[in-house]
């Protein structure tokens, strides 16, 4: 995935003959669709939204559509941001601080004038969650314009943690508000729509397009990156925050011989993961890798004899690494979380494993049947490769969310703006 970088110029999504094309001719669109981006963080921030929310925003400028992205600097840079990354213009918005993984940016309604008035965008894709969004609401601009949601996850309003219980009081209503107003949302699985209270009223609205990423260029594996005393190559990747499963992971790791992990992500319980890790005894068998840069993640991934994702509830809506993990041709071990899409891309005794969350003990069995069979795991990781092929890559997938441009554009010209 590309991340030049070039001095930006203030100018509308592409040039005016772009603009000239973007016509309606007999109900249907002709010429690029200006489509401006509204999400949490945008590279190089890391996670599964970002990732995938870049690639779409590539893939459209490959294909002829300018597009624009409004998001927020880290957590604690105030000073707002403008640059063309491959192609997209990428726009951050001071950030004061995160609590609750909630940018908090007094300026995000500012940006998002400026980008509608320079950008002047065809309509607005909303990543949720994030209450930043909600600026739309109030915005003239972006009110007359059709908005497509994309629902990424959503916040529990049964979660574990009372402050997000809490929380979600307030956001609700300006959730629901949002939804009201989208011309379509976009759900990444079906079974995350079925299992899902917040949706269950726009259900007409509702369009399932599963994630997607690109295909790579083979990586040279780099074995080194595990303890030397390996074993089995365990991988796992992804931000170090309870909902991951992480500890799960190493106490199923302790109840399996011959066998080490790469643990590849930063968050809030990593202190508490190394102490559990020590604990364990398993300082000589697991490696906590930190972030990586994409080249060194990818030959991570080459070296690797299995992936696990251990998460424990809903907050794992669909799991992007094990596309990234399908791709490699890795078998998977994951988490048959109910009302997730994990369950939809994993094709369990197929190409991985399913075990309940939370269950060390199940989790250790899965390993270890990979451990002691090869010839399962290859016939599994070629399996997965094929499922990505064929399900889940980057063109399927952004050529489903330009249909659903053009077909919200088409609509749109018929009945105005509410």
């Amino acid at each position: 995935m590309r991340t030049t970088r070039e001095t930006h110029r203030a100018l509308p999504l592409g040039d005016g003959r772009h603009r000239e094309k973007s016509r309606w001719i007999d109900g249907g669109v002709i010429g690029p669709m200006r489509v401006l981006h509204l999400g949490k963080y945008y590279a190089p921030e890391r996670g599964g939204i970002e990732r995938y929310t870049q690639a779409l925003a590539e893939w459209s400028i490959a294909h002829g559509d300018p597009v624009g992205v409004l998001v927020h600097q880290r957590p604690g840079t105030w000073r707002r941001t403008q640059e063309i990354i491959a192609g997209v213009d990428v726009r951050r918005a001071g950030c004061i601080a995160a609590p609750l993984y909630t940018p908090l940016s007094p300026g995000f309604p500012f940006e998002l004038a400026r980008a509608l008035r320079e950008l002047k965008p065809d309509l607005l894709h909303l990543h949720f969650p994030n209450p930043s969004c909600f600026a739309a609401l109030a915005s003239p601009a972006a009110r007359r314009l059709p908005w497509i949601v994309h629902w990424q996850a959503e916040v529990a309003p049964d979660s574990l943690n009372w402050r997000l219980r809490a929380a979600y009081r307030a956001y609700r209503p300006f959730e629901q508000a949002v939804l009201a107003r989208a011309r379509a949302i976009i759900a990444t699985s079906q079974a995350y729509v079925d299992a899902s209270v917040a949706l269950a009223p726009w259900r007409a609205k509702i369009v399932v397009i599963p994630l997607g990423i690109e295909d790579a260029e083979p990586a040279t594996p780099a074995p080194e990156l595990w303890p030397a005393q390996a074993g089995m190559r365990l991988l796992a990747v992804g931000r170090l925050s309870h909902y991951k499963g992480f500890d799960v992971l190493i106490e199923a790791l302790a109840q399996v011989a011959n066998a080490s992990l790469l643990l590849i992500g930063r968050g809030e319980c990593e202190r508490e993961l190394h102490a559990l890790a020590h604990a364990r005894g398993l300082d000589q068998r697991i490696a906590f890798a930190g972030e990586l840069d994409d080249a060194t993640l990818a030959a991570a991934y080459a070296a690797a004899d299995a992936f696990v994702l251990p998460s424990l509830d809903r907050s794992e809506s669909f799991g992007l690494v094990l596309l990234e993990a399908m791709r490699a041709g890795l078998p998977v071990v994951a988490s048959a979380i109910a009302g997730s899409g994990v369950g939809t891309v994993v094709a369990d005794g197929q190409t991985g494993l399913l075990v309940p969350p939370g269950d060390a003990q199940a989790l250790a069995y899965a390993i270890s049947r990979l451990r002691e069979d090869a010839n399962l795991r290859t016939r599994f990781g070629a399996a997965g490769r094929a499922r990505w092929e064929s399900v889940f890559t980057l063109e399927r997938s952004a050529l489903a969310v330009r249909a659903l441009y053009q077909s919200v554009l088409i609509r749109r010209s018929a009945t105005p703006s509410r």
